[in-house]
């Protein structure tokens, strides 16, 4: 087999990152297998787009025949399975997507990477990774974290489908002897994030002097990963990962929403300062809490540090400071995906196309 990894969704933000580590600290060849929805952005793979050992299939994960081919087609040493619809708000509003992709598409490409294994000679260096959330374990009080052993207890419709592909990728490898492994991380934040998410909304409605909308007091706690550090996590657990076993991902970075939006409005107060002087953090509001909304995640890691020596490079602070920078030098970008022409783009250049 050739050393060619496939990423689903790897026009995402957390994909992407995978996709732009693995050719700028690898030498794999990376098969990025993406949709194009709304937050699938192949502006965020400008840096390796003309590299030799980055190529990219428009294919959806639900589309068996298209995925049977690249499965073919590029004879993977494994794949990397992050394409997911992922905003909880969505979720809410229109399960159905949810159910379909999480769930049906995760499936689909069970089914697809069976059949390849099967018929592979050499069994040995295949893995299938799937990339799963904290959310899947529900909600944790003051004090605990959640880890591989914590039970599932998922709360939103986002939640139940990615903790129902968790539970097929669990049942694919105790019976079929599918060799996989899952990594379940806390919430992401870095560059390239679509701005419907807490850090980016909050970065860009500061600048245009919009409101900060915060969920209930603001008081509920995420612990925060700088995406590049996820990225290595996911490639580790590839590399080293032992078979059937499950990785948490976090940044030992817990913060409360209210504590997140402080402090990105005190950075954008030191690195563009209103002309009134004015602090941003005035324009922040509150809004009606959401339906079912988890008070804390936390991850402990310690399995992934121990066994596969996997440790953040980025703490919150210096991870968000980089991610407002980066936003404040890339507003062109945001504008860009925010106003639809980058989805007219796509249509243009890539309608009718079914295998990139």
């Amino acid at each position: 087999m050739t050393k060619t990894l496939l990423v689903t969704g790897g026009a995402g933000f957390i994909g992407s990152a995978v996709v732009r580590e693995l050719i700028q600290n690898s030498d794999y060849t990376v098969i990025n297998i993406d949709k194009l929805t709304y937050a699938g952005n192949l502006e965020s793979l400008k840096s390796v787009e003309n590299s030799s050992r980055y190529k990219f299939e428009q294919v959806d994960i639900c589309d068996k025949a298209n995925i049977q081919r690249i499965f073919n087609d590029y004879q993977p040493v494994g794949i990397l399975h992050l394409a997911a619809e992922s905003h909880v708000d969505r979720s809410i509003v229109g399960p159905g997507e949810f159910i379909e992709t999480n769930i049906v598409g995760t499936y689909n490409l069970l089914e697809c990477a069976r059949e390849y294994y099967n018929q592979l000679t050499d069994k040995s260096q295949f893995k299938f990774v799937h990339i799963s959330t904290d959310e899947v374990f529900g909600s944790l009080g003051d004090t605990g974290y959640f880890s591989e052993q914590t039970p599932y207890d998922p709360r939103s419709p986002y939640s139940a489908s990615k903790a129902s592909s968790d539970m097929l990728v669990r049942a694919w490898y105790h019976t079929y002897n599918l060799p996989i492994v899952i990594t379940n991380c806390t919430n992401n934040y870095g560059p390239y994030h679509f701005p419907e998410k807490l850090i980016p909304l909050v970065i860009n409605n500061a600048l245009q002097g919009k409101p900060l909308p915060i969920y209930g007091k603001g008081d509920n706690v995420r612990d925060w990963l700088y995406v590049d550090d996820h990225a290595r996590g996911i490639i580790l657990a590839f590399e080293k990962g032992r078979v059937g076993e499950s990785y948490c991902i976090g940044g030992h970075n817990e913060r409360t929403n209210l504590q997140v939006v402080e402090t990105i409005c005190r950075i954008l107060d030191e690195l563009q300062a209103k002309v009134d002087k004015t602090s941003y953090s005035e324009q922040i509001t509150y809004v009606t809490d959401r339906a079912g909304h988890d008070y804390r995640y936390a991850m402990d890691p310690a399995k992934i540090q121990a066994e596969l020596g996997w440790q953040p490079q980025e703490d919150f602070d210096s991870g968000i400071r980089k991610t407002v920078k980066w936003y404040l030098d890339n507003q062109e970008w945001v504008a860009h995906v925010i106003s639809g022409e980058y989805q007219s783009w796509i249509k243009q250049n890539y309608s009718g196309r079914d295998n990139g």
